[in-house]
């Protein structure tokens, strides 16, 4: 289960390429495709692995408090598709 209290990356395992949307999402193992549908969105994926949480990449990322509910269950979704994942370190 997700937990945003909790560090976590993209998965070495998916590639993302930037569009004026936000971003295709490939996973490598899986060979789906996905997308992130905003740049905001693409600014908290990118910068999990430089934030203690998930709580602190949404903050960085300008994410208004508002909109949080939503970037975590889309979050929780990227988790459940193996697009990121928790970090150990």
């Amino acid at each position: 289960a997700f937990d945003p209290g909790r560090p976590h990356r993209c998965s070495p395992s998916v590639a993302l390429r930037p569009e004026p949307f936000g971003a295709l999402v490939y996973h490598f193992g899986t060979r789906k495709l996905s997308f992130l549908k905003t740049p905001e969105l693409v600014a908290v994926v990118s910068g999990l692995e430089h934030h203690p949480d998930a709580h602190a990449a949404l903050a960085a990322a300008g994410v208004d408090d508002a909109q949080r509910p939503a970037y975590l269950r889309a979050l929780a979704g990227l988790a459940a598709n193996g697009t990121i994942e928790e970090r150990t370190e």
